[in-house]
């Protein structure tokens, strides 16, 4: 039987598959069918040559909502807010986010929910949950019989202080499933349990917005892996980098927003435990964007604030950064003539110019073709034939746009240059300005094009090493199969810490109880569960906290274990100084938010020991052949990965190439093949 990962992404559906008695892995890669995606997993599935009926479990990663939010395809929602508040999610915090505060033409995104389908009711709660005016029954039903004229496919109940009391949510739910029974249902309290009124409604709207197009896709998909065979469940990874099951996809999709970048994520904790590097950034660059992540002690960084597009978004997830920069990035010429890359994308159709599907435009993949970087004697992804030809073709003509005085290859190298910079800039972003220094991190390179530009990127910033690990271009499905089932929850109780533990440790005990019973239905063992806490902290008069942890929920301890509040508020300190630049030990400490992370633990794959077929790096050549760096032609080896012999030396200039990926060793770099197969990189010279 075989555990298989699937993680849909805009160019290609990447599909890993292990087999549990042998603990062999099989991958490949198939052309993503944007709104189509059950379609492409089960042409996955055929191309690894597996039946559904030989698969035990299956775990995905979905672009679903992230791309029905960007293309604005969601449902026609109706809001049911508190009387005076239907436009809080248009009037947000009255402010620009950085560039649009410089950009005089700027016009504020609409919401997702046009104003004439928010809809009042009475009732008001106060800040601590009291009851200030009761629910309006009539008031709620003439809001019901509104959203349903309106034709409303879901509906988002925004109450205000709803986090600290959710009967009124709870109650007009409850209306509305009265009236029509299949019509879902998104509350606030359930969505977003905690305070910030606006993060809060916004979220909760999206949720409501994704909800029927999650729940046509995942019946779609589970229907057609049932025809074929399929007899178990599939599972989802949320944001959060743990899996979910259908039905908390279904009911809260918001929460797999970024769903298949987060398996990258978990695999490479999974890689840096077996090899011992235990603080890195992972860096997954693909055809249409690059994700990066500080991991510590790995240990990703958690968030439970971002953006989706012009939206906030606040549910748990790992803090990852993403820019436009990724194969199919365009290169094209701003208004003053200047080049520039992303964040355009070819994406898969038409795709760059070498896959001769129609693409006319120069992209970051058809640069390092013209550079010899990519070959075009394999087809990549072992589904499209690359077209030299064509990828010059639509570099010389950018040239002459330019005034023609840069050769194809120089101009192609620019075009690297510019998106390394893009990524570099996202490095900078989640290390140094947060107090980290990058030349404490390895970089941990995956994704169809991380590789071939990881160590470019590495020079750029100074990370001292790279780690390629195996099966780079499939590296976030395999991601899937090393998670584990999480749910988080969260509960709002702003004051001074030392005055909030015995509140905290029942609180915690409450949501450790709850915790564990949904695990257990699951079928998860008490030993096979992981509960850990987290307290969201700020010093007084403060507008924003940091997440610090506050260790694990015990079993066998009363209120799930005492606080060490001690050590709590140090590592509350440090994290505010490597963050801000200062620490104030003499301030009052305040408490916002208590969170609770609960884990289902999965059995993994073991960590594959590399065994080569060849004894000799000469039996790994493949060719040799011309490629371009800093402005020279290099005559450059070129190896097949799976064919390298284990502990085998590499130097650079050269190429390895394997399926699904290319590494790209540069002039002055060293590298080597570990136990495990993974290909480690550092300076000529370097300790």
């Amino acid at each position: 039987m075989f555990i298989a990962g699937i993680d849909v992404g805009g160019t290609f559906t990447d599909l890993t598959a292990v087999d549990e008695r042998t603990g062999r892995v099989v991958v490949t890669k198939v052309p993503s069918q944007p709104r189509h995606e059950a379609a492409a997993v089960l042409a996955g599935l055929q191309a690894l040559g597996i039946a559904s009926r030989e698969v035990r479990r299956l775990v995905h990663g979905t672009t679903v909502g992230t791309n029905a939010v960007h293309e604005r395809r969601g449902a026609r929602v109706a809001v049911l807010t508190t009387a005076g508040f239907r436009d809080l999610i248009e009037i947000g915090r009255t402010k620009r986010n950085i560039p649009a505060l410089f950009v005089p033409t700027f016009v504020r995104p609409k919401p997702v929910v046009e104003r004439k389908h928010r809809f009042e009711v009475i009732e008001r709660l106060g800040a601590d949950g009291s009851v200030l005016v009761a629910l309006d029954p009539a008031s709620v039903e003439r809001a019901l019989d509104e959203a349903l004229a309106a034709g409303a496919e879901a509906l988002a109940v925004c109450l205000l202080h709803a986090y600290r009391n959710p009967a009124h949510e709870r109650a007009i739910a409850d209306a509305a499933k009265g009236r029509c029974p299949g019509l879902p249902v998104s509350c606030s309290a359930e969505v977003v349990p905690e305070y910030r009124e606006f993060e809060r409604f916004s979220t909760t709207v999206l949720n409501a917005y994704l909800q029927p197009l999650m729940d046509d896709y995942l019946t779609g998909l589970e229907e057609r892996l049932l025809a074929a065979g399929y007899a178990h469940g599939v599972l989802t990874v949320g944001s959060s980098g743990g899996m979910m099951t259908t039905e908390t996809a279904r009911r809260l999709p918001i929460k797999t927003i970024f769903s298949g970048p987060a398996g990258g994520v978990s695999q490479a904790c999974f890689v840096g435990a077996t090899t011992g590097v235990r603080d890195f950034i992972s860096y997954d660059m693909g055809g249409t964007s690059t994700d990066v992540c500080l991991v510590h002690a790995l240990a990703p960084v958690m968030t439970s604030d971002s953006m989706l597009g012009a939206f906030p978004v606040k549910v748990p997830q790992i803090d990852m950064h993403s820019v436009g920069a990724g194969g199919g990035s365009i290169a094209w010429l701003d208004v003053d003539g200047s080049l520039q890359v992303g964040p355009r994308s070819a994406g898969a159709v038409p795709g760059p110019a070498a896959y001769g599907l129609g693409g006319i435009e120069p992209t970051v993949t058809d640069a390092n073709v013209v550079l010899g970087r990519i070959g075009t004697n394999r087809r990549l992804g072992g589904s499209i034939g690359l077209d030299p030809a064509r990828a010059r073709q639509v570099i010389v003509d950018l040239a002459a746009r330019l005034g023609g005085a840069l050769t194809p290859e120089a101009l192609a190298e620019g075009i690297v240059t510019i998106a390394v910079a893009r990524m570099t800039s996202a490095i900078r972003e989640i290390s140094i300005q947060r107090g980290h220094d990058p030349r404490d991190f390895t970089l941990i390179a995956f994704g169809g094009a991380g590789p071939m530009h990881a160590l470019a990127l590495a020079e750029a910033i100074g990370l001292p090493q790279v780690l390629v690990p195996r099966y780079p271009g499939n590296f976030s499905a395999l991601g899937l199969l090393a998670s584990d089932i999480k749910h988080d929850d969260v509960r709002t109780r702003v004051g001074p810490l030392r005055e909030r533990r015995s509140l905290l440790e029942d609180l915690f005990a409450e949501m450790a109880r709850a915790a564990r019973r949904q695990l257990e239905r699951e079928g998860f063992a008490t030993d096979r569960q992981r509960l850990l806490r987290s307290l969201d902290l700020r010093y007084r008069g403060q507008a924003f906290e940091l997440n610090v942890g506050a260790g694990e929920a015990r079993a066998d301890a009363p209120g799930a274990g005492a606080l060490a509040l001690d050590a709590i508020e140090a590592a509350f300190h440090r994290q505010h100084l490597a963050a801000y630049g200062h620490a104030n030990r003499d301030a009052t400490i305040e408490l916002v938010n208590a969170r609770l992370a609960a884990y289902g633990m999965v059995d993994k794959p073991d960590a594959e020991r590399y065994r080569s077929a060849t004894t000799s790096l000469s039996a790994a050549l493949v060719e040799r052949r011309p490629v371009w760096f800093g402005g020279a032609r290099h005559d450059c080896p070129v190896w097949e990965r799976d064919r390298l012999p284990e502990q085998a030396e590499l130097r650079g200039p050269a190429i390895v190439e394997e399926f699904g990926a290319t590494t790209v060793i540069l002039p002055g770099w060293r590298g080597a093949v570990d136990e495990h197969g993974n290909l480690r990189f550092a300076r000529e010279g370097a300790a």
